[in-house]
């Protein structure tokens, strides 16, 4: 099928008129009318149509008919009143090789803007030549031919150093993944890079590239490679074993249940012939780990009893994973037996762990309990961290949603707190307690230095709201050594959701503008804000 051209958004009934008129054979559509705010996508589990902001994908409707939608939204369709639809993201383009040419011949690519390219949270960060590959391997020109898309992918690899092409394979291999529409290329991908000079074969990858093929259920081809794996390994039963705990691993993170369990087989044979304790340990790790990535954490904790009768003592990491895999769930009854079960164990609750219990509370807005457990945290001199920052605020509704307009959100602590509700307010002040402000900045007579890096937009805020009132008293004392210079680290977006738009330094220059700060983009480094030491404190105290 050759790229079907469409310039307005909004008239999809176009794109449906254009398709049927072509007669393609199996691919019936339906009027549907999308809203068009830019930043969204929206998934058409019936009709076969993807539309983003950048981009139009016209799936064959079977491609999209295997997968339950996940979500229902609303939509007014032009005067016939609102219209339910199931919206679900497709999880793979083929089911298995043999379809592969027919399949991407049911794919149309239609450009409408330059197309930016996103991260996922948990993708591996794309570096520049990259970005530029995936967006060029998206390019209608390839669209539908494969002979064409393999030569451009040996191209790319011939004329890629390594760390380049790597960089491709991991962000298409990772279940996080901003391109899982050209996922199905990492094999292609794989097998190029295999005749590069600098190849280094690595089990963890293969495991990675076997756990993705399951999900696309290209069987055959998995089998193929894990056979070839197996073979090399075999010989050394501890490699062996590390092979299959990463496979079962990487087949949850991927969600394929069929070849999470077969690997889980595979893995308890090793167990139940193995001597070694490492073997064993390492094994039942990574079974713990799986089940409760595949939202099965009752099983995790049978199999953490099944240590104890094997005589494998299970460590905090055992604990903490099914304590998170039920909190995920929102089974907080038996997260806290979890919390308690380690407790009496002899195993310290410290800020890992309390993080993973916060992050569980916020996922299901338990704002509550995310405030008893600070406060528990507190009386028992547990410190906070950046993700302990960036767990509950995330949470709070009401600040996330301020941060929507910077030209209006309050500019002090104090009035931030009046915008609150009685539990959010709570959280904040809790929050403000913390080492977490000491620990990002740095003082003495040459500089002054705030470091944001690692903190999500809602926890730089507050911690900017914090600095002003930290920096005011420090210099109200008599004895205060004013830095020669004050500076504030945003980061410029190199690991940003858009590379090069960093929202926290959007964010901190909104603020310095808005409070007449002397303090100004340094030429040096574009990630950092800069003033004089005596400068600032005018500024603050004046």
């Amino acid at each position: 099928m050759s790229p079907c051209v469409v310039t307005d958004v909004g008239n999809t009934e176009k794109v449906v008129n254009q398709l049927n008129s072509r007669r393609l054979s199996g691919l019936k559509m339906a009027a549907l009318k999308l809203p068009t705010r830019p930043n969204q996508t929206f998934h058409g589990g019936k009709t076969g149509v993807i539309v983003t902001r950048t981009l139009t994908l016209v799936y064959h409707p079977t491609l999209l008919s295997r997968h339950r939608a996940q979500n229902q939204i609303m939509i007014s369709s032009g005067n016939s009143g609102p219209q339910r639809f199931l919206f679900t993201q497709p999880q793979r383009l083929s089911q298995c090789n043999r379809y592969f040419e027919e399949e991407l011949r049911n794919v149309s690519w239609t450009h409408r803007t330059s197309m930016e390219v996103r991260c996922k949270a948990g993708a591996v960060p794309l570096m520049k030549q990259s970005h530029r590959f995936l967006s060029s391997l998206s390019s209608p020109a390839l669209a539908g031919d494969p002979s064409a898309t393999n030569r451009h992918i040996k191209k790319f690899v011939a004329a890629s150093p390594k760390s380049v092409a790597l960089n491709v394979l991991s962000h298409l291999l990772s279940a996080h993944t901003s391109h899982p529409h050209l996922s199905f290329y990492a094999l292609s991908l794989y097998s190029e890079i295999t005749e590069a000079s600098w190849f280094d074969w690595n089990p963890k990858l293969i495991a990675e590239l076997v756990a993705l093929l399951n999900k696309q259920e290209r069987f055959d081809e998995s089998e193929t490679l894990l056979s070839t794996a197996v073979s090399r390994l075999k010989s050394n039963e501890r490699d062996l074993a590390l092979f299959f705990c990463n496979l079962v691993e990487s087949n949850a993170k991927q969600g394929s249940i069929q070849g999470f369990d077969e690997a889980c087989v595979r893995l308890r044979e090793i167990i139940q012939r193995s001597s070694s304790v490492y073997v064993k340990t390492q094994a039942y790790k990574s079974l713990v780990s799986g089940l409760c990535n595949m939202d099965k954490p009752h099983d995790a904790e049978r199999v953490i009893d099944e240590m104890r009768t094997e005589k494998v003592k299970p460590g905090l990491f055992e604990y903490k994973s099914v304590l998170y895999g039920y909190g995920r769930l929102g089974l907080f009854d038996d997260m806290n037996r979890v919390v308690q079960r380690m407790e009496t164990e002899g195993h310290k609750i410290d800020t890992v762990c309390s993080n993973m219990v916060l992050s569980s509370y916020g996922a299901h807005d338990a704002l509550p309990q995310m405030g008893s457990w600070l406060q528990k945290l507190k009386d028992f001199n547990v410190p906070l961290s950046i993700r302990t920052y960036n767990s509950v605020l995330n949470s709070c509704p009401t600040v996330t949603s301020l941060l929507k307009d910077l030209d209006t959100c309050p500019l002090s602590l104090s009035e931030l707190l009046t915008f609150l509700n009685e539990d959010e307010a709570v959280l904040v002040s809790k929050l403000t307690w913390s080492s977490v402000l000491d620990e990002a900045i740095e003082w003495n007579s040459l500089e002054g230095k705030l470091d944001l890096h690692g903190m999500h937009l809602s926890s730089s805020y507050l911690i900017m709201m914090q600095w002003m009132d930290e920096m005011r008293v420090r210099f109200s004392e008599e004895k205060c050594v004013v830095p020669a210079e004050i500076v504030v680290v945003s980061g410029s977006g190199k690991h940003s959701n858009v590379r090069g738009e960093s929202p926290v330094k959007a964010l901190v220059k909104k603020i310095m503008v808005r409070t007449g700060s002397p303090m100004r983009i340094d030429r040096k480094n574009v990630g950092s804000f800069i003033a004089k030491g005596k400068t600032v404190k005018e500024w603050l105290c004046k």
